[in-house]
């Protein structure tokens, strides 16, 4: 019993793992000086410097034992017994670690200092760097449009082919004493192609050309915009002769002085700049500066004189050719039906710019992969105009009586338009509603020589504001006077402003033939903004009020008259209308008997 119990408490002991409990247990001292006395110490190595000595025992145990500075114990000891003692000396190598140490601190600090220099340098560069102009150099390899690519905008066309032509050839004008253009402002509505112009010229010239945008100059920094002015006219001396390209020169060309308290020094700084680079002290030949902006009126007069700017281009709106043009240049890429008729369309879309007839084609396109069909055909034209010009479709109206309202409401517009001579003439009814809460629209065509002209008659004037209260003059007929609805608000305010532009600017009044009111344009703040008082009496204030009162009374007692002498030809198109959801132009005329 006894037996098996200790058998049993000696299997329960922890055994050392990997040898760890196997190191020799260093003596202490006392027993150190008796081992080496008895001579049991096989030799001895003293090493002073770290008050140490290394025991070794004829069994091959090594063992460090702490010893003091000057130990004569262990010396003598030593001696006595004839142990071996060796003494070493650790002052070289610790001397060389504290080197290392010293060295790899000393590294540590060379590159972080190194880092931060570095990093100043960065910061330095940048701050140098923030007053340098960055214009994008086009290489003739990134220029692949010429003019063959630009349609629609013939007149200034040519006039910019002269200006290639003074870069390609100047010998032939500078031996006539004619001296090339320093300036060349493109002027005209957003999307007609003032910076496709431009494009075109870099492609034609065969010179380095520069462009950068005006609002890059402008900082919060006063006299970073000049400086930048200054260094990109020093970039393009030295690759003269040059095309310098500023897009919407507006954001830094315009009127100094027009704020309060002087306005913007920064910018003011920064158009000084450039006034002085287009004409100042200094020679600036072979470089073309080409501007482009949609808002000339606020330039400074300074800048748009000749000897800065020698030639103003208008790019206006393409005529009907132009269109079709336009529309055949964005039809190379794209499959059209054989059905598709570019002319019929160009005269479907007076008014529209280069960059809305290019949209044009583009919506179609996706319509036309929606539906998943190969080429884009009239229907998919048709869906891409609507949807430019009124927005997306929305669900079908199910209410019955709100859709007979709102037939009656657009039938009626349509009619007056149809009865009107001088009205332009109906494109499309229709009652499906678009987004935005339109829930049916008449579309008219605009006469196209109107357009060209832009000269419009007091009789079409007049017979727009009564097509605009057609729908408001249809209600009151079917419906009664009590019982019309506020959707004739957008026609209303339409009206408004049509008939005091015919008081107040066309001299369409019994007031006379005088200019009461100017433009609506953006006032400078300051300038204008303390006094903007009108120019003409409060009486005569009150007879314009009254002439535009009587205007919008006439034209809405006109479409009542119409419409109250065509009532049944009104119920039977408002009846079709009901029936079909849509009308189109010819199938408007052809029920309404006026084809």
């Amino acid at each position: 019993m006894s037996s098996g119990s200790t058998n049993s408490e000696e299997s329960t002991q922890p055994k050392p793992l990997f040898g760890a409990f196997n190191q020799p247990e260093p003596p202490d001292y006392s027993t150190l000086l008796q081992q080496i006395k008895d001579g049991e110490v096989k030799s001895l190595e003293l090493i002073p410097a770290r008050r140490e000595v290394r025991v070794s025992y004829p069994d091959g145990r090594e063992v460090q034992v702490p010893v003091f500075a000057n130990d004569q114990q262990i010396l003598r000891g030593a001696e006595a017994s004839g142990t071996p003692l060796t003494v070493r000396d650790t002052r070289g190598d610790d001397a060389m670690a504290g080197l290392v140490g010293n060295l790899g601190l000393i590294l540590l600090l060379v590159v972080g200092l190194s880092f931060l220099l570095r990093r100043s340098a960065q910061v330095a560069n940048r701050a140098f760097g923030f007053a340098r102009s960055q214009p994008r150099v086009k290489s003739q390899d990134d220029l692949s449009i010429r003019f063959e690519d630009v349609a629609g905008i013939n007149d200034a066309k040519q006039e910019l082919e002269e200006v290639v032509t003074f870069l390609k050839e100047p010998e032939s004008f500078i031996r006539l004493g004619a001296r090339i253009p320093k300036g060349v402002l493109l002027i005209g509505p957003p999307g007609t192609g003032k910076t496709l112009l431009a494009r075109a010229i870099a492609g034609e010239a065969g010179v380095p050309f520069f462009s950068i945008s005006a609002s890059e100059f402008v900082e919060m920094f006063v006299g970073v915009g000049a400086s930048r002015v200054r260094d990109l006219f020093k970039q393009a001396k030295e690759k003269a002769p040059c095309i310098v390209f500023i897009d919407e020169i507006d954001a830094v060309g315009r009127q100094r002085g027009a704020g309060i308290g002087g306005g913007n020094d920064e910018r003011e700084q920064t158009l000084n700049q450039l006034l002085t680079e287009m004409d100042g002290f200094a020679e600036n030949s072979g470089v073309i500066l080409l501007a482009a902006t949609n808002r000339v009126d606020v330039l400074d007069a300074a800048l748009t004189r000749p000897g800065r700017f020698d030639r103003r281009i208008q790019v206006g709106l393409p005529d009907r050719q132009g269109r079709c043009d336009i529309l055949s240049v964005h039809a190379r890429t794209r499959p059209l039906d054989e059905s598709v008729s570019l002319n019929e369309w160009a005269q479907r879309t007076p008014g529209f710019s280069g960059a809305d007839l290019a949209n044009l084609l583009n919506e179609a396109a996706i319509l036309t992969a929606r539906q998943g069909q190969s080429s884009i055909s009239d229907r998919q034209l048709e869906g891409a105009l609507e949807r430019i010009t009124m927005g997306l479709a929305a669900a079908p109206l199910q209410d019955c009586a709100q859709k007979r309202l709102i037939a009656y409401h657009e039938i009626g517009h349509a009619l007056v338009a149809a009865l009107l001579p001088e009205a332009d003439r109906v494109d499309k009814v229709t009652l499906l509603p678009r987004s935005g809460g339109v829930g049916g629209f008449t579309r008219l065509w605009p006469d196209e020589e109107v357009l060209d002209s832009g000269l419009v008659t007091k009789s079409r004037l007049r017979a727009r504001l009564v097509v605009a209260l057609g729908g408001r003059a249809a209600e009151m007929v079917v419906f009664g006077s009590q019982e019309v609805t506020q959707g004739a608000s957008g026609d209303l305010q339409m009206v408004s402003q049509l008939a005091r532009e015919m008081v107040t600017r066309f001299g369409f009044s019994d007031l006379g033939p005088v200019a009461l009111e100017g433009g609506d344009q953006d006032v400078f703040l300051g300038r204008d903004w303390l006094n903007r008082s009108p120019s003409y009496a409060q009486t005569t204030g009150r007879d314009i009020d009254l002439q535009i009162l009587a205007l919008a009374r006439e034209s809405l007692d006109r479409a009542v008259e119409l419409l109250s002498q065509n009532r049944a030809v009104m119920d039977r198109l408002v009846d079709a209308l009901l029936d079909e959801e849509t009308l189109q132009g010819s199938r408007f005329l052809k029920l309404a008997g006026l084809t």
